[in-house]
């Protein structure tokens, strides 16, 4: 599972609850359209092919947005476990964004589509 470094983050070694929501969606931020990329490659072909891999495991087909989702549900259970982890809660961040931008790649037929403004990559 991915690690990420924390260092960056202002309020490192602070209990969980001393950072901010806008620290750790910056720091996911940072993650998911810089560094993990250099790390893991294009985030959609990586996502597909996780998914690929999946579903010739479970048998069935699994979309790279269901990839997404399924560790964001992956993070979440570590929450369960450790609430206190910044990692677990920059990483759901993480994940839930790079299904909301896959997700928009192919909207459904007759639902008009939204141009968002501002702070995206």
């Amino acid at each position: 599972m991915a690690k990420w470094n924390l260092d960056k983050l202002p309020n490192k070694g602070k209990p969980m609850t001393k950072y901010t929501r806008s620290e750790i969606l910056d720091t996911a931020k940072q993650y998911v359209t810089k560094q993990r990329e250099g790390e893991h490659g294009e985030m959609q072909s990586n996502f597909e092919m996780i998914g690929e891999l999946w579903g010739t495991y479970l048998g069935h087909h699994i979309d790279a947005s269901d990839v997404a989702a399924m560790m964001t549900l992956l993070k979440i259970a570590r929450i369960k476990s450790n609430p206190s982890s910044g990692d677990n809660w920059i990483d759901s961040c993480g994940y839930m964004a790079c299904g909301g931008e896959l997700s928009a790649k192919k909207p459904e037929k007759g639902v008009p589509v939204v141009n968002f403004q501002g702070g995206n990559v």
